[in-house]
């Protein structure tokens, strides 16, 4: 979808999305700020616009531009948290939270457990990543697993505008901190709008196809990839059920094992690369929780195990797509009992 469509009525974006989501909060609630790099409007409200209007709206007091800082960012998101805000701080890519890896790991998430739960640090921390657009190997990496792994915070990554509406309320409201994943190539990806107050619970998977063969676990962009890939493989006689996590960390380990019980095989699909990722977590609590019971191995089909490439054509083979979904479904299908 082009950034210029028009958008039809009762339809959003993921872009307006979460802008619309950050407005309604502020606008319920004065204790709602948001900060970051060149949010305000007199920097077009970021990178792709996803905070303008705000700072008109709401004023420089509640939206914060800061210096080029990332650490700095999260620092002050901190602070701001323990006097009573709810800060949302943007981190421009998801590459450059590394800079702020000490305060968002050894202070955002450790502080309810190392002041033994007399303080919280309820702050959404919002970043962008996403392959496609030429941006190279250190504008586009996918690092959700690492978040995922920390104890104390929480991992969520739309993949459609009611979903980013929902979950970003969810975010905001959360006591705990959050790390919201925006993926750049969806940001224009026309849907159903969400209506205004709605949300995503944290922590619950969305059922968006049932299936009877095969269990088909994504998110974010790779639900855009998974979609026809269901289409065609229905074409095929193969019935396949596709769950889109939403969450990653807590994921809807119900959801996810009852669909696996069901159909007895199950295909993690995920950019971030195979190693260590996501769907290597999900893979051992299915063969902890059901094994004897599936018919085949649990397949992981993720990235490349390299940097992103700023090459276009291997870029474009670096991630999962719609055929290597099929194929990878089709060859679980063959390559199991019963």
């Amino acid at each position: 979808m082009s950034r210029g469509a028009a958008i039809p009525e009762g339809k959003s974006n993921i872009l307006k999305s979460v802008n619309a989501a950050l407005a309604d909060a502020m606008r319920e609630d004065e204790s709602v700020l948001v900060l970051g790099e060149d949010i305000g409007d007199t920097e077009e409200g970021g990178v792709v616009g996803v905070t303008r209007g705000l700072s008109t709206e709401f004023g420089d007091h509640r939206v914060r531009t800061t210096p080029i800082s990332e650490q700095a960012i999260i620092g002050a998101a901190i602070g701001a948290s323990l006097v009573g805000f709810k800060p949302v701080a943007e981190i421009m890519l998801m590459n450059f939270t590394t800079v702020a890896m000490d305060m968002i790991v050894n202070h955002a998430a450790k502080l309810r457990f190392m002041s033994g739960g007399q303080t919280n640090v309820p702050i959404v921390i919002r970043t962008m990543t996403g392959a496609g657009f030429g941006s190279g190997g250190q504008h586009c990496d996918y690092l959700e697993a690492w978040f995922a792994h920390t104890a104390g915070i929480k991992v969520v990554a739309p993949s459609s505008p009611a979903d980013a509406y929902g979950l970003m309320r969810s975010a905001i409201d959360d006591p705990d901190p959050v790390l919201f994943i925006e993926n750049l190539p969806t940001y224009w990806n026309q849907d159903d709008a969400a209506d205004a107050g709605h949300r995503v619970p944290i922590g619950t998977a969305n059922v968006l196809a049932q299936g009877s063969d095969v269990t088909i676990i994504a998110y974010a962009r790779m639900i855009q990839e998974a979609r026809p890939a269901i289409a065609r493989l229905a074409e095929n006689g193969i019935s396949a059920e596709l769950i889109d996590l939403r969450t990653i960390a807590p994921w809807d380990r119900e959801t996810v094992i009852a669909s696996a019980r069901s159909t007895g095989r199950v295909l993690i699909v995920h950019e971030a690369v195979t190693p260590f990722g996501v769907g290597a977590e999900i893979a051992a609590v299915l063969s902890e929780e059901l094994f004897g019971r599936l018919k085949a191995p649990v397949k992981r089909l993720g990235g490349a195990f390299c940097p992103v490439p700023f090459s276009k054509p291997l870029e474009t083979a670096f991630a999962p797509r719609t055929d290597t979904i099929v194929e990878a479904a089709t060859a679980l299908m063959q390559n199991s009992k019963g």
